[in-house]
């Protein structure tokens, strides 16, 4: 089967959602492996909705006929499915989806909203591949962030940044500051090498509306999505954003990021919690190090804001994919239940955790590795045959092992570690890209975006009972 076909791309589709890696259903083609081996079927794209992933499931007995009459009774059914089965694959040459796939990701909003920001768009004549909208203009963040018109905050990811500078710079120059003079080459340069990748112009008035967009090549934004290096947009993808113009590969890529972040938060949650303390922990994993949450220039109670006031669009985003998640299930029926009240329950297992900790993405499961070495002072041959090679995980699969699985048995401690390492990974990376700030926005625009960013934090602490 070629790559960049629609069937092959629909079992890689099926395979995001069964697996939560970017690998292949069972079934799907892999050039240079042996494909022998009778495939496994799976339901991933049946067209009647399979409730899995509820404590209440019930296995079949077996047959009365097969069952010795000596035999002990079997134990009671596991709430929890597994499927060992996990196959390596190149995702970089697939091109198309499913039309379906992902739709999870689409947010519905006021439908004249949804038409000015389309209009938005058709304002730039350099080319977008992706674009999506987010914060408190888009979506409600509570009655204190509504008295005021918030600004429309946009990201365009596109194919070749210095290209798409140049074109930019010669329709809108009045968006760029003094470094616009220098050249498409020079703002290019400071956007791919310092920060986050991110380039932002910001206080742009475009048809009525208060803008601020920021612009990101696609190779940047995927290799975030699904390795976590500076979580800076992989973060603001954890909440609902409004899809202006989508892209096969970053939606696939995020499709992976959700998962990673459900993984993440149940590193840091109990064995049983409701379904909002899952969306409260997920929405703060891209705070936890933000330097504006430390510096009194962001709402203290912004998290709490965001889950509040968009947990439907928290709902539709993850229950999806919260229920192919073999480790995580529902107590009862969530149907008609509002998620304040829902109960969720996962295996705490030490292998199953094991797992789920070597399929953590790779960028941040090597800090998480690191944090581990040095806690318990492992030398490094030891470790490096501990964690195994990129070869050996192809060939096995990902799959945890003893060190993995120790991981997982560090219940208190492992909600440290995970915290360090989402600190270490946002940290810097949020840091440098304020500060590049200075240089993209200027110093009279980056002033008065401080200044609305400690407002509301004043305003949000005399409101705080």
């Amino acid at each position: 089967m070629p790559l960049g076909t629609r069937p092959a791309a629909r079992a890689l589709a099926a395979s995001v959602l069964r697996y939560g890696l970017l690998v292949p259903a069972p079934g799907c083609v892999v050039l240079g492996r042996d494909t022998s081996a009778k495939p496994r079927s799976h339901a991933c794209f049946s067209s009647t909705p399979r409730r899995r992933n509820s404590a209440h499931d019930e296995t079949p007995p077996p047959s009365a006929a097969k069952e010795a009459p000596t035999e002990p009774p079997p134990p009671p059914p596991s709430p929890f499915q597994y499927d060992t089965q996990e196959p390596d694959y190149d995702t970089s040459q697939y091109h198309s989806l499913p039309r379906t796939f992902g739709t999870n990701q689409y947010m519905h909003i006021n439908e004249e909203l949804r038409q000015s920001l389309r209009q938005l768009l058709w304002q730039f004549k350099a080319p977008i591949r992706y674009a999506f909208a987010y914060g408190s203009g888009v979506f409600s963040q509570g009655t204190a962030s509504s008295k005021d018109k918030p600004m429309i905050d946009l990201i365009f990811g596109v194919t070749y940044t210095q290209h798409w500078h140049s074109l930019n710079l010669t329709e809108h120059r009045e968006h760029y500051s003094f470094l616009g003079r220098l050249g498409s080459g020079v703002v290019a340069r400071v956007q791919d090498d310092f920060g986050a990748g991110v380039y932002f112009n910001t206080y742009v008035e475009l048809n009525g509306m208060m803008v601020k967009y920021g612009v990101v090549s696609l190779d940047t934004f995927c290799r975030d999505l699904a390795d976590w290096e500076t979580l800076y947009l992989a973060g603001r993808m954890h909440k609902p954003v409004k899809i202006l113009r989508d892209d096969a590969r970053v939606r696939l890529a995020n499709q992976a990021n959700l998962l990673s972040a459900l993984r993440v938060a149940l590193l840091l949650l109990p064995e049983q919690f409701t379904e909002e303390q899952l969306y409260h922990t997920i929405a703060g994993i891209s705070y936890m190090g933000d330097p504006r949450m430390n510096l009194r220039a962001e709402n203290p109670h912004k998290v709490a804001n965001i889950v509040a006031n968009q947990l439907q669009n928290f709902r539709r985003l993850y229950f999806p994919l919260v229920d192919t998640l073999p480790n995580l299930v529902f107590k009862g029926d969530p149907a008609g239940t509002p998620p304040r009240d829902t109960q969720l329950l996962q295996d705490m297992d030490p292998v199953r955790r094991g797992n789920m900790v070597r399929r953590l993405p790779k960028a941040f499961r090597k800090r998480l590795y690191f944090q581990y070495q040095r806690k318990w002072q492992i030398p490094q041959l030891e470790y490096e045959r501990l964690v195994g090679t990129e070869e050996q995980e192809r060939v096995e699969g990902r799959k945890g092992g003893p060190f993995e699985q120790r991981i997982a048995e560090d219940i208190a401690g492992i909600r440290r570690e995970v915290h360090a390492v989402i600190r270490s990974t946002i940290g810097w990376p949020s840091t440098s890209q304020s500060v590049k700030g200075l240089l993209t926005t200027g110093w009279v625009k980056t002033w008065r975006y401080l200044r609305e960013k400690i407002r509301k934090f004043r305003t949000a602490k005399k409101s705080s009972p």
